[in-house]
């Protein structure tokens, strides 16, 4: 008989949607086990004594040594210094909370300067809540399950476990056959049942069971038989952080908060019943704290009364490594008539460790666009990224980085496979950098309105309102 006739089901691809950022391409520092740094690892490129600074930052704050001080990352636009942020975050283990924030953000209606900087400050900050429990955990025998003939009704039946030593017999509710049935349970599994939840975890199959089939899945997990009594005490460790303690004790928003974002201001007494109620189970041993990092780029748009809050609480015993970011030089201070470095009041300046980043030279320029080429999925020539490279001198990094995904669509309208000289040159001309935007804006300046330019002789706008003015 044919098989033409049977109609086969159509196969559709399943298209994963992958975000790119400016930053998606780093990975970590780049840093050797004598933490020094490598000219080009883990998406970083140069700023060799920034990062070895920073890889001895880390290794601080993995101690647990560094928490109540901040650091300072100061270097001119596109050296880097976001980016080290990043490769510091991706370093850090899970239980490390890290908290990225833009220091304008903090100019909100909704709360407070003080309030938002607390919640982040709070958010940087994990304790590790230890508890014990007890658990059920050994190979399944066998599942009996009796269901009423009518097929309503209460379900009952018994579940049989065993370890290496012995075997029980265990009598099942509704609740628990259900769980059993969900999870998938069958004769060979190894799992564990969390006596205070009734939670069912698979940790995979015996190793006994292993010739039940002749083919299993890759995803099948072979473990050994447990060891000992059914019964055991476990001990859990639960990381959160100090934020979501803090809103899920608010009794204006509850837990719910977490999920919507609006957590709205919360009182000072809360947070303090909540500190002092951590430093007991401190003492008890019951949680640790963990403190984590707070970022904070632009850092010179914060004002004189958020320095003077963060000089505070920095001094604080359970308070975050504050890392901020700044590309300003001596400038002045945001609510006063005074400059200072960065824009950044003297005596935060003292409790600070700064770290400076230097412009990239041209063969590190080059090695970041190919990397950035290569994470964009947009293959370059070699003429092309050395005419990129010689834009990113000339002009800055950023746009020579943006140039890369506009050349490689002007590439692909006339079907080429990789982006020449060409396409380069085709964008060049097409979006304008600063530099060439400033010098347009000096050669037109009467078209425009409000034009600033050459101080008090400047124009006022465009020529038809100069005529309207004169007439």
């Amino acid at each position: 008989m044919a098989a033409s006739g049977v109609a086969l089901p159509e196969v559709k691809e399943v298209a994963f949607l992958e975000r790119i950022g400016a930053h998606s391409h780093i990975r970590g520092l780049g840093l050797d086990d004598s933490l020094e740094a490598r000219q080009s690892s883990q998406g970083m490129v140069g700023q060799v004594a920034a990062r070895r600074a920073a890889g001895v930052v880390l290794e601080m704050i993995k101690d647990g040594k560094i928490a109540g001080r901040a650091m300072l990352l100061a270097g001119s636009p596109g050296t880097g210094k976001t980016a080290i942020a990043m490769a510091m975050s991706r370093a850090l283990s899970t239980d490390s909370p890290f908290t990225n924030m833009s220091a304008s953000e903090i100019y909100s209606l909704e709360m407070s300067k003080t309030e938002a900087l607390t919640q982040s400050i709070r958010k940087s900050i994990g304790v590790r809540i230890k508890e014990e429990t007890e658990i059920i955990e050994g190979e399944v025998v066998e599942i009996m399950v009796d269901t009423p003939a009518s097929g309503t009704g209460q379900k009952v039946g018994k579940l049989t476990l065993k370890t290496t030593e012995m075997e029980t017999v265990y009598d099942l509710g509704g609740k628990m056959i259900d769980s059993l049935m969900k999870e998938k349970v069958q004769a060979g599994d190894v799992i564990t049942i969390d006596k205070a939840t009734g939670k069912i975890t698979k940790l995979g199959r015996s190793f006994a069971r292993a010739r039940d089939y002749d083919a299993t899945g890759a995803q099948t997990r072979f473990v050994q038989c447990p060891e000992g009594e059914l019964q055991k005490r476990k001990e859990v460790v639960h990381t959160v952080t100090l934020h979501e303690i803090d809103v899920i004790n608010s009794r204006t928003q509850g837990f719910l908060a977490l999920f919507s974002g609006d957590t709205g201001e919360i009182k000072t007494e809360v947070r303090d019943q909540i500190n002092t109620k951590v430093a007991e189970w401190r003492e008890e041993g019951k949680a640790e704290i963990a403190p984590g990092v707070l970022f904070i780029d632009e850092a010179h748009m914060l004002d004189i009364e958020c320095f003077s809050f963060l000089n505070r609480a920095l001094e604080n015993e359970m308070s975050p490594i504050i890392i901020m970011a700044t590309n300003r030089g001596i400038t002045r201070i945001r609510g006063t008539n005074y400059k200072s470095p960065h824009g950044i009041p003297i005596d935060l300046l003292d409790r600070m460790i700064i770290i400076k980043t230097v412009p990239y030279d041209e063969k590190e320029l080059k090695q970041i666009l190919k990397i950035r080429s290569e994470e964009e999925d947009v293959e370059i020539s070699d003429d092309a990224l050395a005419v990129l490279t010689r834009i990113a001198g000339d002009t800055s990094l950023r746009y020579a980085i943006q140039l890369i995904t506009t050349a490689g669509v002007v590439a692909r309208r006339r079907k080429a496979t990789e982006v020449g000289m060409d396409d380069v040159k085709k964008v060049y001309s097409l979006f304008l950098d600063e530099n060439r935007s400033m010098q347009y804006l000096k050669e037109h300046q009467s078209e425009y309105m409000f034009s600033e330019i050459g101080g008090g002789d400047a124009p006022l706008g465009s020529k038809s309102e100069q005529m309207e003015i004169s007439s």
